[in-house]
């Protein structure tokens, strides 16, 4: 999945599943493997089979694209947004099921919603509207006449205590602040090693398998993370620094990581995506950062 979001979906979103193989062999994932998570993927909806020959292109299905595309936005955004100072709720009305409220619970933490005592659901940020269409999506219409969408205004400094209460009870921050610790202690010694030392000419394919190893770690924590704005963060928060290392790692493996790609990335007919825009506006403010 890691693979698809983040080398995939900017060239167009489909691969020859042979291309894919070979990319991910280094990574010692045998075909077999390869084979029955794409399969995997194909079954529940993420992807869909294009046949071409005796060969077969795999794409990313509709829903699959617009949960990637969100996921691709979260992850290589440049900062969390501010915060209006208002929570946006979505409360359980009546009873539900254990398998529907598991489903619930699960598409909701996914959009980065928090839940607290059982049936009311938070975020600092969220357009309710599209997390409503997003679990309509998610096959989950059938629940959405027992939601019920709210937005609660700030108390100014009667909501300070609440604010923090809210957070502590909606989301589990110390076990999120240990996988960004983990992470950062992974790869800083890696960014120490490339602003030392860059990469030879000759490392492009590991400069492409280090890359995925690098979203793919991040995104387990990020994708776990509601992005808080700063004001209901510990100082110290470690996913802003997890957020500064991803950024500059990714941007100094990214030239060789591309051209590694280029050689391997193929569909069925041998044709070679094209890169698309969005592979150009990843972490939009390196740059400036950089200098």
């Amino acid at each position: 999945m890691t693979v698809f979001g983040d080398a995939v979906l900017p060239r167009g979103g489909r691969i020859w599943l042979g291309s894919l193989i070979r990319l991910l062999g280094p990574l010692d994932l045998s075909e077999r493997l390869v084979r029955t998570s794409v399969f995997r993927l194909v079954r529940e909806g993420w992807l869909s089979t294009e046949t071409v020959g005796r060969r077969s292109n795999y794409a990313l299905a509709p829903a699959g694209r617009r949960r990637f595309e969100e996921a691709a936005q979260q992850i290589y955004s440049s900062r969390a947004p501010l915060w209006d100072r208002r929570w946006r709720m979505i409360v359980v009305v009546g009873e539900l099921d254990a398998r529907p409220r598991e489903a619930l619970r699960r598409s909701l933490f996914w959009q980065g919603f928090g839940v607290v005592g059982g049936n009311c659901f938070i975020h600092p940020g969220a357009d309710l509207g599209e997390a409503l269409d997003t679990l309509r999506a998610d096959g989950l219409g059938a629940l959405l006449p027992g939601l019920m969408p709210l937005v609660a205004a700030d108390f100014q400094s009667a909501m300070a205590a609440s604010d923090a209460d809210l957070v502590r009870r909606a989301w589990d921050l110390d076990a999120l602040a240990r996988g960004y610790a983990d992470f950062i202690a992974a790869y800083e010694p890696i960014l120490a090693q490339l602003r030392a030392r860059p990469l030879p000419d000759d490392a492009d394919e590991r400069a492409f398998l280090l890359r995925i190893l690098l979203v793919h770690d991040y995104r387990r924590s990020l994708l776990r993370d509601p992005e808080l704005p700063e004001v209901l963060l510990p100082a110290d928060w470690p996913g802003h620094r997890a957020r500064l290392l991803c950024k500059e790692l990714y941007k100094r493996l990214e030239p060789a990581s591309n051209r590694h790609l280029d050689l391997c990335l193929r569909l069925a007919d041998d044709s070679l995506p094209l890169p698309d825009a969005a592979l150009h506006e990843r972490f939009p403010d390196y740059d400036a950062l950089a200098t």
